[in-house]
């Protein structure tokens, strides 16, 4: 189906987690980060696709699946999950990589280039805003906080996890296929792997935290707004779809000021938030040509 039995799966200590990984082919370091509420998994149209060229490692980040979830919301901070990105770069001997993110995998490839550009060759993000636009138009941009209202729907404990978990994952399993654009981009065994994967024990708590945790730092948020924004250095390629329920085409405007070098930004029409796995091989061309 997917080249699967070329797949291998290890754990990799990362400093203060172990990360499950999944992992492929042989060359430059590419570090494939997944977004809420998925796993490695959704990646799997674009890891034997890169492994022709690159050695492909996609982690479950920590709170999902088989890594470790580690049990308080500061466990979930940026400087965490950053932290967790660097510690796999070095595990792997290298001592950089091409750092590619959708959804919160974004989020955290957009902060770890500003916090650490000498371990960054590359990066590409799929569907999530740079940090600095993103704070101003959550405080500014009325329609953004309208779709952003799910943000605040996962401050609240346990409620959010057993309405996703409810009817066997049938709600998480609609927020796929409801979203989508095109309906059969998820197989009913993809849809089944996600549910599971997000059944762990503390799955679907490990992933909340990741919004419960930036929410609980207002001060984060500031200082996204202010003119003390790093600028990312790293060659960087933005891929959009158009058609994302919950992100704006507005937060693709207005990038220049916070990069060294210019970025790229690629749209692609008729496409929702769930790009890479709608979409596969138009993105798999997308990051073939810039990588």
């Amino acid at each position: 189906m997917r080249e699967k039995e070329t797949w291998s799966h290890c754990e990799i200590d990362v400093g203060e987690v172990r990360l499950h990984c999944v992992t492929q082919g042989d060359g430059p370091l590419v570090v494939l980060l997944h977004g809420f509420p998925e796993f490695w998994y959704s990646w799997r149209h674009q890891i034997p696709y890169l492994a022709k060229r690159f050695r492909v490692v996609a982690p479950d980040m920590r709170g999902y699946n088989l890594s470790d979830k580690p049990p308080l919301v500061s466990d979930y901070s940026l400087d965490k999950l950053t932290g967790d990105v660097k510690g796999l770069i070095e595990a792997l001997g290298e001592t950089d990589a091409l750092v590619v993110g959708h959804d919160w995998g974004g989020a955290v490839a957009w902060s770890f280039a500003m916090a650490y550009p000498e371990y960054v060759a590359k990066l590409v993000v799929l569907n999530a805003p740079h940090p600095a636009v993103f704070a101003k138009n959550i405080l500014a941009n009325p329609r953004q906080m309208l779709r952003s209202w799910y943000m605040f729907f996962f401050q609240v404990p346990v409620l959010p996890e057993l309405l996703l978990k409810s009817m066997g994952g049938y709600v998480l399993k609609r927020s796929f296929t409801n979203w989508a654009i095109d309906k059969e981009a998820f197989s009913a065994d993809d849809l089944d792997a996600l549910a599971t994967a997000a059944a762990k024990p503390g799955a679907l708590t490990g992933g909340m935290n990741y919004y419960r945790a930036m929410m609980r730092n207002p001060r984060a948020l500031l200082f996204m707004r202010s003119a003390a924004v790093p600028r990312i250095k790293s060659p960087t390629l933005l891929i959009w779809a158009e058609d994302d329920r919950a992100l704006g085409k507005e937060l693709t405007f207005g990038l220049k000021p916070y990069f060294e070098n210019g970025i790229t930004v690629r749209y692609i029409p008729d496409c929702s938030h769930w790009v890479q796995q709608e979409q596969p091989d138009v993105v798999n061309d997308m990051l073939g040509d810039f990588l």
